[in-house]
């Protein structure tokens, strides 16, 4: 034991005098590494530092290693890649650089989300958004227009306001939750159409009413029941509270009945009379019913491909249902008012 501790104490000279020569011969990119390794070592904890154990010296080991590969690709990039002299580096470098930007724009994307604000890359959000503010100046419109219509055209234009503000404030809703969440707001969107789907109902009644003032309450609860079978199958449907299918062709057959009263029944028959007593009101059915027919069938075939064959995903399926909603609400409801405002107009000249 003796001997071995003289030895060293004779050597110990010997390995200061080397290690001083191999310092000496060092560049200062290798002592700027060399003291990198030796804080990285510091870093690694006392367990890794003075490992006991194969396992410990592994781990030792391999973290000295990750620390020195980034080291040597940040190395890599400093002499090849900031001014690249070949064609290939000149890839690489625009690569990694695309990468980096591609990954930052995503997780700001994500951050964005994460707060509940738009972003320009979702189309879904930005269509709930405009649709919203649209419903919220269509309701202003309606009303104040409903003060310088004549009377029996005031109550229809009113209900017509109730029916955007009714949207506009779900769709506030609807676009939250999709933006949170990134998933259909199925909930939302049918107490929406529980509503405001009734007093679109409503409106035919009225506007009919104005030719008929005798006009019995028999065909409103026929577009009533209508209304709320296609809307009820609807939602079992979709939300699996019955069979998808089974579903789907209910909800047909209601919307099919409320096509069959607005072209065959009562209410039809109603209207081809008004042609000869108001054409205005006649005009308005009209494209109320055409809204009916050609504007409503885009929900029909959004629940056939989105959900029941689920060929469109729920981005595509809920920006269809937004622009329907966008036609289907405002849009009739300007049908009323634009009769209305030529009616108003008509009797004006006539006095």
């Amino acid at each position: 034991m003796e001997q071995t501790l003289a030895a060293a104490k004779a050597a110990a000279p010997m390995v200061q005098a080397a290690a001083a020569h191999v310092v000496n011969k060092m560049s200062p990119q290798d002592m700027e590494f060399a003291k990198e390794m030796q804080e990285a070592k510091m870093n690694l904890g006392p367990s890794l530092q003075n490992p006991l154990g194969p396992d410990a010296v592994h781990d030792r080991n391999y973290a000295i290693g990750v620390a020195d590969g980034v080291g040597h690709y940040e190395q890599d990039w400093a002499r090849k890649y900031q001014n690249p002299s070949t064609p290939q580096d000149v890839h690489r470098r625009n690569y990694a650089v695309a990468f980096v930007d591609s990954v930052g724009h995503h997780e700001q994307a994500a951050a964005i989300h994460a707060a509940g604000f738009l972003n320009a890359d979702d189309p879904v959000a930005i269509s709930f958004w405009i649709i919203s503010i649209a419903m919220i100046a269509a309701t202003v419109f309606f009303l104040m227009e409903a003060l310088t219509l004549k009377t029996h055209w005031k109550t229809s234009l009113h209900v017509g306001a109730l029916v955007t503000l009714v949207a506009a404030v779900h769709y506030l809703y609807m676009r939250e939750y999709w933006v949170k969440f990134g998933q259909s707001p199925i909930v939302y969107r049918y107490i929406d159409w529980s509503i405001t789907v009734p007093l679109q109902m409503v409106e035919f009644y009225l506007i009919l009413s104005a030719v008929n003032p005798r006009l019995g309450g028999g065909m409103f609860w026929r577009l009533l029941i209508g209304t709320v079978a296609m809307l009820a199958f609807g939602y079992a449907g979709e939300a699996g509270a019955m069979n998808a299918w089974a579903g789907f062709a209910l909800g047909m057959a209601g919307w099919g009945y409320i096509l069959f009263e607005i072209f065959f029944g009562e209410a039809s028959k109603v209207a081809q009379a008004a042609d000869k007593v108001n054409k205005n009101l006649k005009s308005s059915y009209d494209t109320m019913r055409l809204i009916v027919t050609v504007g409503w069938s885009i929900y029909p075939l959004g629940y056939f491909f989105g959900y029941l064959l689920g060929e469109w995903g729920d981005s595509p399926c809920n920006f269809t249902y937004n622009i329907a909603d966008f036609v289907n609400k405002i849009a009739f409801c300007l049908a009323i008012w634009w009769a209305g405002k030529r009616d108003t107009l008509e009797s004006m000249g006539d006095h």
